[in-house]
Order: C-alpha cells, then structure tokens, then sequence
C-alpha cells in the first residue's frame, strides 16, 4: 500500500505546474476597441524584389466594413487611400515622378447607394524620387455588384503640380528616342533588390504604366503593389511616343497572389504614359522563369 502511495505522489509532482496562454497583442487593441465596426490590419515590414516596407496583410473578416468615420490604420482606409496613390500616378507619373501614399490623416466612408459606397480621405502623398511631400484630398467611389468595374476618383493635390521634372524627361526622351539600337532589359528589381542606375527610370516608367492595372483592379477588398518588371523592350515606332512591351508581376497582398500582365504603352514627356494594351497572364508556379512576352 505505502509503495501505491510514492507512486501517485510522484506522478502528481511530475505534472505540477499551471498552463500558459500566449494573447496576441491585437487582442487588447485600443484601437479596436474604439473602433468595433472595422477590422484591423495586422501589418509588418518586409522585402518583396527591392522594395522596401511594403505591406503584408493577414487574413481580415473581409465583409466587415467600417462605416463614418474611419480609423485610419484600419483596412478600409488603407486600401482606399492606396487607390489614390494609383489614380495619382497615371495622371503625374513619370519616370522622374513616382508617388506613393505617405500618411492617411482623415477618412469617413458612407454607403451613398445600393450598388455605390464611397470614400472622403485626407492624405500626404510622397513623391519618392525628389522626396518631397504633400496633402490632397481625394473621392473614391467604389461600385458593388457581381460585375467587377473600377473605382472612380477624384483628388486634389495642388502642392505635387509644382513639381518639375521638364528637363529630366526631355532628356531622357531624346536619348532612347536617338538611339541606334532598342532598349531590353530583365529583372528589374533583381533577385538581390538591385537595380543599374540607367534603368531605374525604366522602373520608375514601368511603376506608372502598372498603376493603370492597380487602378482598373482595384476593390474594397484589394491591397496591389508593384512587385518585378520580369522584362521591358523598347519597340520601333515612327510617331513621336517611345513605345514599350512590357511584362509586369504585381503583388496582390490581401490574397498573397503575384499575378503576371502584359502591358503595351508609350510615353513621351509632352503626353505622359498610355497604356494601350493590358493583358492578365496565367498563373505561373514559384519559381518558374516568366517567357519573353514580345
């Protein structure tokens, strides 16, 4: 009997002790508890291709959309305001102009109809390339319906007109216009983050080119980034716009998807970029080598 009892003390003693919870820090968000009609963002940094800080979303209960006003660090107005940076860059965008969204500072989104919900932001936009700063006001307008259709925006940004980047653009135009031979290039960034320094305007051109994509794509439930240009080539043209072909990845980071397009567009300083075909590729696996598309 007084062995059965150094047995059972001996087991009790081995399994002493409390079990641990581990909260995750979103659990006693403040900011979700001043907000319950959103969903917050759980964002971290990290490197996708050469870009720096880019955002990496988990998964968020999608049909959970906030309504007056917005907290700022939550999804709605993220993504809303990301669109902006989109619609901003195909109208200002160059390879000398790239903008990209600096700091939300208000946002009120209301349901305006059954099919319409639209969006009232203040933000500052960052041009990168010249790193300065400004505030505009922006409208988006997003659609609901089975049919997908694009965003509508309308924005003010005053202080990003006084940017002038005229005599960069001339110069770079008259270049590639003059030259014998038609500009190819590949990977850009590549797999280190590396970019040559003559081809980073090309980045920055294929970047502005990508935004009428991001734009076109873009939802309530879609977070897009430029990723890779896989390659670019200049083609021949006898008017006065220099013309590419061009395969882009794009990094969808609700989905976690990269998705290929194809674009064709020209630019000149006068006209800006044009995007005159866009094109969605099939998927391709991890890894796999994207074709030349020309």
């Amino acid at each position: 009997m007084s062995l059965r009892i150094i047995v059972v003390l001996a087991v009790l003693t081995g399994i002493s002790g409390s079990p641990s919870v581990t909260v995750g820090p979103e659990a006693d968000s403040a900011d979700t508890r001043a907000h319950p009609n959103s969903v917050p963002e759980t964002v971290e940094k990290t490197e996708i291709l050469g870009q720096q800080e880019v955002i990496v979303q988990e998964k968020a209960e999608e049909n959970v959309m906030a309504t007056g006003e917005l907290n700022i660090n939550h999804y709605p107005a993220r993504r809303a305001a990301h669109v902006v940076q989109h619609y901003l860059n195909t109208l200002y965008g160059s390879p000398y102009r790239l903008l990209q969204l600096h700091k939300i500072h208000r946002g009120n989104a209301e349901d305006v109809s059954d099919s319409e919900r639209k969006y009232e932001l203040e933000i500052s936009v960052q041009e990168l390339i010249g790193n300065t700063t400004g505030k505009c006001s922006a409208e988006i307008l997003f659609p609901r319906g089975e049919r997908q259709r694009s965003p509508q925006v309308q924005a003010s940004c005053e202080e990003l007109l006084k940017i002038n980047t005229k005599a960069q653009e001339e110069a770079l135009y008259q270049q590639y216009k003059m030259n014998s031979g038609l500009l190819s290039a590949q990977n850009l960034p590549d797999s280190y983050g590396h970019i040559e320094p003559d081809m980073k305007p090309f980045w920055h051109l294929s970047i502005v080119a990508a935004s009428f994509v991001m734009l076109n794509e873009s939802s309530e439930n879609t977070l897009y980034n430029m990723a890779q240009v896989a390659n670019i080539t200049q083609l021949a043209t006898e008017n006065d716009q220099l013309k590419f072909d061009c395969h882009i990845l794009l990094h969808e980071m609700v989905s976690q998807e990269i998705i290929h397009w194809k674009l064709l567009f020209t630019w000149s300083p006068p006209d800006g970029v044009k995007v005159l075909q866009m094109e969605q590729l099939p998927h391709r696996h991890e890894g796999e080598i994207p074709p030349n598309t020309n």
